[in-house]
């Protein structure tokens, strides 16, 4: 009970602290500049945007169906497209997204024949993607524009360097322990079974592909209005979706305004900041929704129809 407590207090000062970046980010600028910002954003980019962040969310449905995969089952990929898809696009907009979309999860992977336990897997084993696609693109950030990591945190350059050492060591460490472990790792009562090596090497390359994508469909906002460099955008990108990831604010709202103002000071970056959410968040959680409350229409009315066992067919008595 004590240990809820502290959850929900360190959640609620979270929110209020991010409430508190994003008023302080907004009221520098008038409403009618960040209108006129917004208008400013080419078609192509906004399209080009929308591109990028559907990749992304097909990146993150191979997440569940090499999960299902980890949890030893097999579904067809378009069910798992279907729970990826819905889920996330509730639990982006929702916050706590292991819980929020781990319980949609549950909805549909129950139906399918898969157990708690089995979505369980399936949503650790997403979360650890997760991570490892940080950590893989933020090395590789850190090594190819060190500069900007020292500009955006004011540590020195040796410790960057260190930094992007270690990022890119545990995915290593990760999968020499994939290819060669072969007991679950056992920490106090949590334990966690290594994938095969093929898994754990599409969990690196997808991981790190889907927040590639990320970073690049709020590149294609920001570079509306200025040489915003690739690199940089992903950097920025990383250590807003870190910190959005610990606080469990929804959307990372505020953190990610607060972050993305250091690259382009000025209301081009609050109007890139609301593009982004409204391709990246808000037109799929749009989507998302009528997908699931059609589903549920449907597999409720699958389940009215479908005769139960203990009903004899029509014309036929029970034998007595």
């Amino acid at each position: 009970m004590t240990f809820r407590l502290l959850l929900r207090a360190i959640m609620i000062v979270a929110v209020i602290a991010a409430l508190y970046l994003l008023v302080r980010t907004l009221r520098e600028y008038s409403l009618d500049e960040i209108l006129d910002a917004l208008r400013a954003i080419p078609v192509s980019h906004l399209l080009a945007s929308l591109g990028f962040a559907a990749c992304s969310y097909l990146c993150l449905s191979c997440f569940d169906a090499m999960g299902v995969r980890y949890a030893g089952k097999r579904l067809a990929f378009h069910r798992t497209l279907l729970a990826s898809f819905v889920s996330l696009s509730i639990g982006h907009n929702v916050g706590v997204a292991a819980l929020s979309s781990g319980a949609v999860r549950y909805r549909y992977y129950a139906r399918w024949g898969l157990t708690a336990e089995d979505v369980a897997k399936i949503v650790l084993f997403c979360g650890v993607t997760v991570a490892l696609g940080l950590m893989t693109l933020g090395s590789l950030g850190l090594f190819l524009r060190p500069q900007e990591a020292v500009q955006m945190t004011g540590l020195s350059t040796q410790t960057v360097f260190l930094l992007g050492i270690a990022s890119l060591l545990l995915p290593l460490v990760y999968l020499g322990l994939a290819a060669t472990l072969r007991k679950p790792l056992q920490l106090r009562s949590w334990s966690f079974t290594m994938p095969s090596l093929p898994l754990a090497a599409g969990q690196v390359l997808i991981g790190t592909l889907n927040f590639a994508f990320v970073a690049a469909s709020l590149h294609q906002m920001l570079s509306a209005f200025s040489d915003a460099n690739y690199l940089k955008v992903a950097a920025v990108s990383i250590i807003a979706n870190v910190a959005a990831i610990i606080s469990h604010v929804p959307g990372g709202i505020g953190v990610l305004e607060a972050t993305v103002a250091h690259i382009l000071p000025g209301a081009q970056s609050v109007a890139a900041v609301i593009a982004f959410r409204v391709v990246y968040y808000f037109i799929p959680l749009a989507i998302g929704l009528p997908l699931l409350i059609g589903s549920e229409m449907l597999i409720r009315k699958g389940e009215k129809t479908k005769p139960r066992h203990d009903e004899a067919p029509e014309g036929h008595a029970h034998p007595a």
